[in-house]
């Protein structure tokens, strides 16, 4: 166990230490060639015309962030490997039963949103994005490769919930359809909290450091070595994106590690503590449901202003520092109730 922690402090060191060396430059560089975040104006339904008020001025905001958050998570992917060829650590970060999912999970979701992110940039196709439809149906693709190898490969067709009258959930065929739901949902889920100047981020923090924590307590440790390498990511993200936001990573980064944050939950036998911890997410989620059923059946009259529902939070305060602060809070308590109930499990 101890040169398994050597690893991870010294994958953590380096992971931030590149960060900080690279992101200056990686700043000037979005700048000088337009990697300009386009806002849209356009909702599922109708016009996004409150929204379109809330956020016209980050529209000239670079994104294109993806390319070093998840750029520098391969990078010590790949060091890991050549350092194992040199006999300087015992296991790389590649490994058939702890990361090939979450590695497959980032490198998929990456590769179509960045496609999508470049075509907002540069309006190909004289369109800011790739159609909902045709993401949809490569996410259901995606899910679909990763539940066929969770049930063959692993042999995994029920559910660990350790509540009080149920340990194990059994559903055979049915955790096919089941897993496509929730790494589809839990994808768009953080995609749909994002938007406001560091929220996404704190909450992911909270979430991939308590994994870091599961993931070691369960001898999982390249797995965890994984999670502390995305967390001080978003520690460097942070640390370089005081308000006002000076790059976005957009829906690259936030379908990415969220549907990998659920990978990691089925591998833990954790579900239920996420879910705990995904609170907010869950919540944001459902509210942008409740818009999309009330326009449609009470004659496009809204429950919310904006939704999801930090803006619409936003639209009445009018601040966007209440909103984050009060919504950080709120994650906070619910990631510290997981932790607790997944101690109180063991």
């Amino acid at each position: 166990m101890n040169h398994y922690l050597i690893q991870m402090f010294s994958f953590w060191i380096v992971t931030f230490t590149i960060w900080m060396i690279i992101i200056p430059y990686f700043i000037d560089f979005l700048v000088k060639f337009k990697l300009w975040k386009q806002i849209r104006e356009e909702a599922t339904l109708w016009k996004a015309i409150e929204f379109l008020k809330l956020h016209k001025a980050k529209t000239w905001t670079p994104t294109m962030w993806w390319a070093v958050i998840l750029g520098i998570t391969f990078f010590m992917v790949i060091l890991s490997i050549l350092l194992q060829k040199f006999w300087l650590i015992n296991n790389h970060l590649l490994n058939q039963k702890e990361t090939y999912l979450s590695i497959f999970t980032l490198i998929t979701v990456w590769f179509l949103w960045m496609i999508d992110d470049y075509m907002n940039i540069r309006w190909i196709w004289r369109t800011k994005w790739l159609s909902a439809r045709f993401k949809m149906f490569w996410l259901i693709i995606f899910a679909l490769l990763g539940s066929l190898w969770f049930y063959f490969k692993l042999d995994w067709w029920n559910v660990w919930l350790n509540l009080w009258l149920v340990d194990w959930m059994k559903l055979w065929i049915w955790f096919i359809p089941l897993f496509i739901f929730v790494i589809i949902a839990s994808a768009n889920s953080v995609n749909i909290t994002d938007w406001l100047d560091w929220l996404a981020w704190w909450l992911l923090l909270f979430s991939y450091s308590i994994y870091a924590y599961i993931t070691y307590d369960q001898w999982l440790f390249l797995l965890s070595t994984l999670c502390i390498t995305i967390v001080w990511a978003l520690i460097a993200f942070l640390w370089f994106n005081v308000k006002p936001a000076k790059f976005y990573m957009w829906d690259v980064w936030s379908l990415a590690l969220g549907a990998n944050l659920w990978i990691m939950a089925m591998l833990t036998n954790t579900i239920f503590i996420l879910f705990v911890v995904w609170a907010i997410f869950i919540f944001e989620t459902l509210s942008v449901i409740i818009q999309l059923i009330s326009k449609k059946l009470r004659n496009w009259k809204k429950v919310f202003k904006i939704a999801p529902f930090h803006h619409h939070l936003e639209a009445i305060w009018r601040s966007e520092e209440n909103v984050v602060f009060r919504l950080w809070l709120i994650g906070l308590i619910f990631s510290i109730f997981g932790i607790m109930f997944y101690i109180l499990q063991k």
